[in-house]
C-alpha cells in the first residue's frame, strides 16, 4: 500500500495533515476499503472540545457505524461540507476532498507521538 509521506497516522486508522497548529484529519485508504461504501457522517460541531484518541466523529456504511479518533487534543476549527453532502466522497478521495474536520492542537507533542507512514505501514502488517 502506498501511503502519503507528509501525513501521520493512528492505529485507529486516521490520518493527520499539519499546516502551523492547525491539523486536518480523515481516514485512510485502507480504513474507507475496510468500511465499504460510506453512506453517512456525522462530523463534530465547529468550536468543540476534542481529545487525542477520543471519538470526534461517526461514519456509516452499508456494514455499520465507526467513530473516528481525533489524533490531537484542540479544538475544532472546521468541518467537511462536502463530506456532510456526499459522504461517498470519503470512499473517492480520502487524502484529498474526504476529509473530516480540522482541529487547532493545543499540544505539540501529541503530533510528535503519530506514526509516520513506513510505521503505520509497519503496523498495518502486524493487525492482518
Amino acid at each position: 500500500m502506498n501511503f502519503p509521506k507528509e501525513l501521520r497516522y493512528t492505529k485507529t486508522h486516521e490520518w493527520a495533515k499539519k499546516e502551523g497548529r492547525t491539523v486536518t484529519v480523515g481516514i485512510t485508504d485502507y480504513a474507507q476499503k475496510e468500511i465499504s461504501d460510506v453512506v453517512f457522517v456525522e462530523l463534530p460541531k465547529n468550536g468543540q472540545a476534542v481529545a487525542a484518541g477520543k471519538p470526534a466523529a461517526v461514519v456509516e456504511s452499508v456494514k455499520a457505524a465507526f467513530d473516528i479518533y481525533s489524533p490531537v487534543t484542540g479544538k475544532v476549527t472546521a468541518v467537511s461540507s462536502v463530506i456532510e453532502g456526499d459522504p461517498g466522497m470519503v470512499n473517492q478521495d480520502c487524502y484529498g476532498k474526504g476529509w473530516f474536520f480540522t482541529v487547532e492542537m493545543s499540544t505539540e507533542s501529541e503530533w510528535d507521538a503519530l506514526m509516520d507512514s513506513a510505521q503505520y505501514e509497519k503496523n498495518l502488517k502486524t493487525e492482518v
